[in-house]
């Protein structure tokens, strides 16, 4: 509304001050630059606002969990004990006989041949024998569990 007043007074005193409706145009289109300047901070923050969004959302569902499981891995490589039964990232599966904590390598039994191969702990995607005492426990917890929901029994048994 203040511009409609203003391009008004400016066209009414174009027709009678001749220089002085210049000035009233420049002061109109200094204003209206400060606005449009305004708006496009506006739009520029609501421009990347969505991309940093996004790359927020991919840190927290794609590239976080990806971290959590490699710390996983590496804390099972460094693990490892003797005896434990073990598959490669290649798909060999073995028996540990030996660790060398200088040379962060393993030295692993194949087989009823008893190949013997030396590897980098590295190279260990699982372990097979800790997975399988894991699942015992869990199982352990679990039956443990339902036997303290089973109907008829005392809670305190």
């Amino acid at each position: 509304m203040k511009r409609m007043m203003k391009l008004i007074a400016a066209v009414s005193g174009a027709a009678t001050a001749g220089t002085g409706s210049l000035q009233v145009f420049a002061a109109d289109a200094a204003a209206t630059g400060a606005d449009n300047a305004g708006m496009s901070i506006g739009s520029l923050i609501g421009t990347l606002g969505i991309p940093v969004l996004l790359l927020v959302f991919l840190y927290i569902m794609m590239i976080r969990p990806q971290q959590k499981q490699e710390k996983q891995t590496r804390e099972m490589q460094k693990n490892l004990q003797v005896g434990d039964e073990v598959v490669t990232i290649g798909g060999i599966v073995g028996i540990v006989l030996r660790v060398e904590e200088a040379t962060e390598t393993v030295v692993l039994e194949t087989g009823s041949d008893r190949l013997k191969i030396r590897m980098k702990q590295e190279a260990i995607k699982e372990n097979v024998t800790a997975m399988e005492q894991a699942a015992a426990e869990k199982a352990a917890k679990d039956k443990a569990k339902r036997e303290k929901m089973a109907i008829g029994k005392p809670k305190d048994e």
